[in-house]
């Protein structure tokens, strides 16, 4: 997304929010209260910290350790509460980037938070200009050709549609005939693609799947009655309904469809990276820092007790 992109996208859930200030959903000036909980903004973020554990770091490369310092590529093209701008425009904030500081912070580096489109996000990896990548990246046999992957969450989709009806997705039957946005090339795409096309085979109407530039048009789609409902990931889903109040997730699923998807932390392959991150990662989780990101953005259930390396991940088109 662009930052005029995610700046409407705040635009519109600010409209969306109720005028009690301190209420669910209320705006207070560079906050949000989502499902009771304070929602920071703005670009001081004051984000949960971790120290530099020496025999973790003692594994970084030589090249890293040296520099004293990672720059971490992300994706501007993602939304609430993964990675986005904050009310600055400017500075990257989300999910993604308090763990990328965290990981940072064991491996004792300076993060410098990078961000990029998503395609070249994958030419920096490649590059070596960003030596890790942390942007909502689900494990794929393809990726894995090129990249390591130290897994640290879950990757779950959910269909969002507008608040108060009955309809609800539990498999390729529910979406038949019905108009869907989804973001083009992602892994939802090619699972509602399959399902429509499933569908079709039996005899059941296909899916009207529909693309959109950013998240504030499919949102407003959503609003006007042009869409059913829009396929993402359920972190953005789970924000969005939080802070509108105007929609509803009405099902979930795997990322990965019968193979449960998993988010990592991805690195070129054989830098000799995906170790200590790894092992960092595991080192958060169980000091209890990782516990206490996902639950400042409300990701607890996105939750993974260990990090893998070089899972299983999602099959080959």
């Amino acid at each position: 997304m662009s930052r005029s992109g995610t700046a409407a996208l705040l635009t519109v859930a600010a409209l969306a929010l109720t005028a009690c200030a301190g209420a669910d959903g209320a705006a207070i000036e560079d906050q949000v209260v989502s499902n009771g909980k304070v929602v920071n903004l703005g670009p001081d973020q004051d984000r949960v910290t971790a120290e530099k554990v020496d025999s973790i770091a003692a594994k970084v490369p030589e090249r890293f350790r040296k520099e004293g310092r990672i720059a971490i590529g992300g994706s501007a093209g993602t939304n609430p509460p993964l990675r986005f701008y904050a009310t600055d425009d400017k500075t990257p904030i989300g999910v993604e980037t308090d763990i990328a500081v965290l990981i940072a912070g064991v491996l004792g580096l300076e993060p410098q938070l990078e961000v990029s489109s998503w395609e070249n996000l994958f030419v920096g990896l490649d590059s070596g200009q960003y030596p890790l990548g942390l942007s909502n990246i689900t494990v794929t046999e393809e990726r894995k050709e090129k990249y390591d992957f130290a897994t640290y969450r879950l990757d779950t989709l959910a269909f969002e549609a507008k608040k108060g009806g009955s309809w609800r997705v539990e498999g390729p039957e529910d979406v038949a005939g019905k108009v869907i946005a989804v973001g083009s090339g992602t892994n939802q795409e090619k699972i509602l693609v399959d399902w429509s096309k499933a569908n079709e085979a039996k005899g059941l109407p296909a899916t009207d799947i529909k693309y959109y530039q950013n998240a504030s048009d499919y949102y407003l789609a959503l609003e006007s009655g042009r869409l059913d409902a829009y396929l993402g990931p359920n972190p953005t889903s789970a924000y969005h309904v939080a802070v509108s109040g105007t929609t509803e997730v009405i099902g979930t699923f795997s990322g990965g469809g019968d193979l449960q998807g998993k988010i990592a932390a991805t690195t070129k392959k054989g830098s000799g990276l995906v170790e200590p991150v790894a092992e960092a990662i595991d080192h958060l989780i169980e000091t209890g820092k990782y516990a206490e990101v996902l639950d400042r953005w409300g990701l607890a259930d996105e939750a993974v007790e260990k990090s893998e390396i070089n899972p299983p991940g999602l099959p080959r088109s």
